[in-house]
């Protein structure tokens, strides 16, 4: 079976605050993701809501397996990350209930595009 994915319209940052910040308010959207360790938090959004006094990298692109996938559904991530990997494509990574989401710098996203194609993924418009 191929596996589907879909490219994200959306332009991401990543952020990094401290880990006893509160969320901020701007960390929302159709997309994003915040999470809370002992030592950060950490948000990923929409870049056009991150405030520009805030340390933020910026660019990202989103590549999103389309379709629900299992929970105890094995080597999906790594079907993905291992081809950018030898190609040399950072990723930054991203897992719901649902589905896994890949970002991906968007100076290299004609790149991994390319890439997981011939690896056999389909992209869908």
């Amino acid at each position: 079976m191929t596996r589907k994915l879909r490219l994200l319209k959306t332009r991401f940052a990543i952020v990094r605050l401290d880990a006893d910040d509160p969320v901020p308010g701007w960390a929302t959207g159709a997309f994003s993701s915040v999470t809370r360790t002992d030592s950060e938090l950490s948000v990923v959004c929409s870049e056009v809501h991150v405030p520009s006094a805030v340390k933020a990298d910026k660019g990202w692109l989103g590549i999103e397996v389309a379709g629900s996938l299992n929970l105890v559904e094995t080597g999906v991530l790594a079907s993905i990350a291992d081809p950018l990997r030898d190609a040399n494509v950072s990723i930054f990574t991203i897992s719901t209930y649902d589905t896994d989401y890949i970002l991906v710098n968007e100076t290299e996203i004609d790149t991994a595009t390319a890439v997981l194609s011939a690896a056999g993924f389909e992209f869908e418009d």
